[in-house]
């Protein structure tokens, strides 16, 4: 029979490795504890830790696809409000406009309502949301409407040249008491083939007519904002600025009435289209919600797959903390008392 000797140090140094692999197991079980994972999908997994990879890689993708529809959903909901706005300013002022029409309201009157609508639609059309004017197209880094009631504002300077080629005076010179209806309806008319053809772009725009596509789930794409380009914008421009930029002078009756009917025309165009155009933007607003609730339900069914596989019991995990703990305090007992062992204790 052999007889094998076991020295007290050897122990020791046992000990302290059950120690440190006690206190590496400790705070693994802790970690899963806390994120009710396991600490090494690796390990656990083996060949089945690509599928949890695709998954989180799929949560990500859609996580930024819905993020990206909130700022789009923000987006159309401060471009509605804008377009409602200016839909009531353009009922009130066909309601000022078939008041003129009667002549029971004075041409400065009128001419103030019109002005009114101009800086409404220029505040309105320059609205910055998040760092991006949301009616330039996608052009979101310059203001798109430019002010027409700024004397050295390019639309106002094309108007008044415009004005000024056609008459061959300006709209304040006491000889516009002298134009008649029909110069009026040919001036309008050289007027609207200006505002709603290219003339628009850059005198009164600087939108494109090209609007922000976002991708609203991983196969759908959809147009998430409006340009100050489209034409109703250009006949409520058209309307309010006729008005604005003559009723101040010495323009004849004739010629008032001929502004103001056409006006009036204009802006039930406008009126009708802006209306369309909240109709096409509600649409956008509801398909948008509808495919983020899509979404949200597959990170739903994605993250339930992931906890299927990388999952861990809360109860089990507490309880193996707390077994690890006991097993933890039992080894720094025995190696404490390893190290009072020596040759010297025992032959005193």
């Amino acid at each position: 029979m052999k007889v094998s000797f076991v020295s007290s140090q050897a122990i020791s140094q046992a000990m302290r490795y059950q120690t440190s692999r006690l206190q590496s197991d400790l705070v693994k079980t802790t970690k899963e504890m806390s994120t009710l994972r396991v600490a090494d999908i690796g390990l656990a997994l083996g060949a089945r830790s690509s599928i949890s990879v695709s998954l989180h890689r799929e949560i990500d993708r859609l996580n930024g696809i819905v993020d990206s529809n909130e700022l789009a959903a923000t987006r159309l909901k401060a471009t509605q409000i804008g377009l409602k706005e200016l839909t009531d300013a353009a009922s009130d002022l066909l309601s000022d406009y078939s008041t003129a029409l009667s002549d029971a309201a004075a041409p400065t009157i009128v001419q103030q309502q019109a002005a009114k609508v101009l800086a409404l639609m220029s505040s309105v059309l320059n609205t910055n949301l998040n760092g991006e004017n949301i009616f330039a197209g996608i052009n979101t880094d310059v203001k798109p409407f430019n002010d027409f009631l700024d004397p050295a504002s390019p639309n106002r300077a094309a108007f008044d040249a415009s004005f000024a080629t056609h008459f061959g005076f300006a709209a304040d010179d006491p000889d516009a008491a002298d134009i008649t209806a029909a110069d009026m309806d040919a001036f309008l008319a050289l007027v609207e083939s200006q505002m709603t053809g290219a003339g628009w772009s850059p005198a009164w725009s600087q939108a494109t007519d090209q609007t922000i596509t976002s991708r609203i789930t991983l196969t759908e794409t959809a147009q998430t904002s409006v340009s100050a380009n489209i034409p109703g914008l250009r006949k409520l421009a058209m309307a309010a600025a006729t008005v604005a930029a003559t009723f101040g002078g010495e323009l004849s009756k004739e010629a008032r009435m001929a502004a103001v009917e056409r006006g009036i025309e204009l802006l039930g165009e406008a009126i009708t289209e802006l209306a369309n155009q909240q109709g096409f933007t509600g649409v956008t607003e509801q398909r948008l919600k509808q495919a983020s609730e899509r979404m949200s339900t597959q990170i739903d069914l994605f993250t339930g797959s992931i906890h299927d596989l990388e999952g861990i019991d809360e109860f089990e995990a507490a309880a193996k903390v707390t077994n690890l703990k006991t097993q933890l305090e039992i080894s720094y007992s025995l190696t404490a008392s390893m190290q009072k062992l020596s040759l010297l204790n025992y032959l005193s």
